[in-house]
């Protein structure tokens, strides 16, 4: 006797399109803030956001490099950039993160200790 099975799992080709559908979007949102990086700033090829506080006000300092590296861009550009980053990626602003422009990738670089020191348990100061 067949037995009917009652488990709910997802199939493969259903994960596939869904995969699929991502990759499709990721592409897209990469082209679109690559074109916009192009249009504020010309051969930007990283953006680094960085927060820091100032006299008790926080903030974020943008730096766009080129291909070699180099600062590039106005305070004006930095600010767009800046801008154009945080409605992209909102989850980010508490971290220093830079954003590789070539293939979309917005890579943690928040500096770390090895746990040898034991600054991992130093209590917080503010």
């Amino acid at each position: 006797m067949n037995a009917q099975n009652t488990d709910r799992t997802v199939s493969r080709a259903a994960l596939a399109i869904r995969g699929a559908q991502a990759g499709r979007r990721h592409i897209t949102r990469t082209a679109v803030i690559r074109r916009q990086l192009d249009q504020i700033a010309p051969g930007v090829a990283v953006v680094c956001t960085i927060p820091v506080t100032t006299a008790g006000v926080r903030g974020t300092h943008v730096l766009l490099l080129n291909d070699l590296g180099q600062a590039t861009g106005d305070a004006d550009a930095h600010r767009a950039a800046g801008r154009l980053l945080r409605a992209a990626y909102p989850s980010g602003g508490d971290t220093a993160q830079d954003y590789y422009v070539r293939d979309g990738r917005m890579v943690d670089v928040t500096p770390t200790a090895p746990a040898a020191l034991g600054t991992d348990t130093a209590p917080v100061s503010r």
